[in-house]
């Protein structure tokens, strides 16, 4: 059965998550984060979209994108294959990163998009990568630039600061904060 076509309209709101294959590790280190946010930026830019919230978690990543003049299905293939083909050189590996599609769901409600950002931003948290609700307020504060168009190719860094003595580098590429709708 063949698959059906995504609703997509320039202007559209996209929850959008892509996982890994076999629950592996698509983000091994700072320079993969780098690497993905960098290419987000150029396809976001590219396609006059934006990218409102996203996270970073080892074995999948969340991105709540207001699309442009590109269609979403297009982005999202220029950010994914650029992606993988790199990551595969890069730790050298074949075959595939990605488990399936990515999916996508339209968000068309005031109150789902709030509760879809408080989702994507808490993710971490949720998930145990952050210790502590002060650590996630930490990472927030310091990439407190929007990320969209303009931003999320220049930003400063995704390194986090090394946390108490002793204590291992937590492994969360920092959180976004959203731009006002």
């Amino acid at each position: 059965m063949a698959r059906g076509s995504r609703l997509d309209a320039p202007g559209s709101l996209h929850h959008v998550i892509v996982r890994s294959i076999e629950r592996r590790e698509i983000f091994r280190d700072d320079r993969d984060r780098e690497d993905f946010l960098t290419r987000l930026g150029k396809v976001v830019q590219e396609g006059e979209a934006s990218c409102l919230a996203w996270v970073l978690i080892p074995n999948h990543a969340h991105f709540l994108l207001r699309t442009g003049s590109m269609p979403l299905a297009r982005m999202m293939r220029r950010l994914l294959t650029g992606y993988a083909v790199r990551f595969n050189l890069r730790h050298q590996r074949s075959g595939h990163l990605f488990q399936n599609r990515y999916k996508s769901v339209v968000c068309e409600e005031d109150s789902y998009l709030l509760e879809l950002v408080r989702y994507i931003h808490l993710n971490g948290f949720r998930a145990g990568l952050v210790k502590g609700m002060g650590r996630l307020l930490l990472l927030w504060e310091l990439q407190s630039k929007p990320v969209h168009g303009q931003t999320v190719s220049g930003r400063e860094s995704t390194h986090l600061p090394e946390t108490e003595a002793g204590e291992e580098k937590q492994r969360l590429s920092p959180v976004s904060k959203s731009i006002p709708l």
